[in-house]
């Protein structure tokens, strides 16, 4: 029996290790994700391309790296599962969407909102890329270890689906921050 030509196992095996690469890649290093919604007006509009970059969180999973994420990260999670707005169906399929939110309190944080300011361990936050609107006031909670608070740029009322109305995020339910948009304007998003 003869083996087959050298030219197409050779391609064989280049096709093979780039698809383990791509996989490698976009597993455990960076893949793109589109904002679809208004949530994040006006930082973001629906459309956006932004680098979910996935490296942070498996280096937190593995116990190195640096502090992850950080106050002001955008962060590409799924909504707790308990939560009536985690669902959507989609094709006759029921999934859980994944939501792109601004990081606004770390674990351990004390957070609030009062007289429409997000208030974290008793000081106001600096938000210049939110927009105008209303927020109702929210007496002070601490943010459990393991998550975090997330807020929509857009804060007119009904425009954003965040931890005001399903609490704090989970830290195994996120993707990774995604702080540098590709499309339309490439750049980092401001904090």
């Amino acid at each position: 029996m003869s083996s087959p030509p050298t030219s197409s196992r050779d391609s064989w095996r280049a096709w093979v290790l780039s698809a383990a690469a791509a996989y490698l890649l976009t597993t455990f290093g960076f893949t793109l994700a589109r904002v679809d919604g208004d949530s994040m007006n006006p930082t973001l509009n629906s459309g956006d391309v932004l680098v979910l970059l996935k490296y942070p969180r498996w280096l937190r999973a593995w116990g190195l790296g640096g502090p992850y994420p950080r106050r002001g990260d955008l962060l590409i999670f799924k909504a707790p599962a308990d939560s009536p707005y985690a669902y959507e169906t989609l094709y006759g399929l029921r999934h859980r969407q994944y939501n792109v939110k601004r990081v606004l309190a770390l674990p351990g944080d004390t957070v609030a909102v009062r007289d429409g300011r997000v208030v974290v361990n008793g000081r106001a936050l600096a938000e210049s890329y939110a927009s105008e609107g209303f927020v109702d006031d929210q007496p002070a909670l601490r943010v459990p270890a393991g998550k975090v608070w997330v807020m929509g740029d857009n804060r007119r009322i009904g425009e954003s689906l965040d931890s005001r109305v399903y609490g704090p995020v989970d830290l195994r339910d996120a993707a990774g921050p995604a702080d540098l948009r590709l499309w339309p304007r490439p750049g980092l998003v401001p904090r």
